[in-house]
């Protein structure tokens, strides 16, 4: 029976580990949430990077991409928002993002190593499980959460227990400890409770950004399913 694991940080990430796993990474507030909303949202492609730098780079060898992203919750010059709603009103109808981000776009950077890697969030969680269990039924699945810069983040966590709810229910999949306890906390709690008292979740309120906390807090809303190929990510059959 495959096993269904939780990895707190991006940084508990081990390359040489994930030969023939299926990695799911999190990044609740906000980057996996805005790769899926901006999916959802008609966009083609979107090209994760690490930092600013990393993204100028990729960006040279595109035509006309749209760039988007964040670092340490701050904006970046000449960049778009890094937030679903936001970048949504900003990139009008451009087919690529290349899209830098604190954590997340570093995490799947990081994961690129895996046999499959995916982006997850509450807004996709059915969808997402559904197409895994279809595509691979016998591949142990790796749910990463993002974190933030080593530190847990509690919606991350969340957000893994919801996926792990999907997953547990088909009754294929052994759980450990830590994907146990991720669902047991999805049990416990509604998503919009969980992300309201988070640190990030917090923060945004201060920011006013609380809209944009509400859309990443919805639960199973799109049915789109994004996947990492040689550095680009694009949607694949939910």
């Amino acid at each position: 029976m495959p096993k269904l694991h939780v990895l707190f940080t991006k940084e508990n990430l081990d390359p040489n580990r994930l030969q023939g796993k299926v990695v799911i990474v999190l990044d609740v507030l906000f980057a996996t949430s805005t790769i899926v909303h901006a999916f959802a949202d008609g966009i083609d492609s979107i090209w994760p990077a690490r930092d600013a730098e990393d993204a100028r780079c990729i960006a040279g060898d595109l035509d006309a991409p749209f760039m988007a992203g964040e670092y340490l919750a701050g904006s970046l010059p000449g960049f778009g928002p890094a937030t679903p709603l936001a970048l949504a009103d900003a990139r009008g109808q451009g087919a690529t993002l290349v899209y830098a981000t604190t954590n997340g776009t570093v995490a799947l950077k990081n994961a690129a190593a895996a046999t499959d890697v995916y982006v997850g969030a509450l807004l996709n969680g059915a969808a997402l499980a559904a197409h895994v269990m279809r595509a691979h039924p016998l591949a142990s699945v790796l749910l990463v959460c993002s974190g933030s810069a080593d530190r847990f983040n509690l919606e991350d966590f969340y957000g893994a227990g919801h996926l792990v709810g999907h997953f547990e229910r088909s009754g294929n999949y052994e759980l450990t400890d830590a994907a146990l306890a991720a669902m047991l906390l999805r049990r416990g709690c509604d998503a919009q409770t969980v992300l309201n008292a988070s640190r990030i979740g917090r923060m945004m309120k201060a920011h006013a950004l609380q809209h944009e906390v509400d859309c990443a807090a919805q639960t199973d809303t799109l049915n789109v399913v994004p996947r990492l190929d040689d550095g680009r990510l694009h949607l694949v059959a939910a």
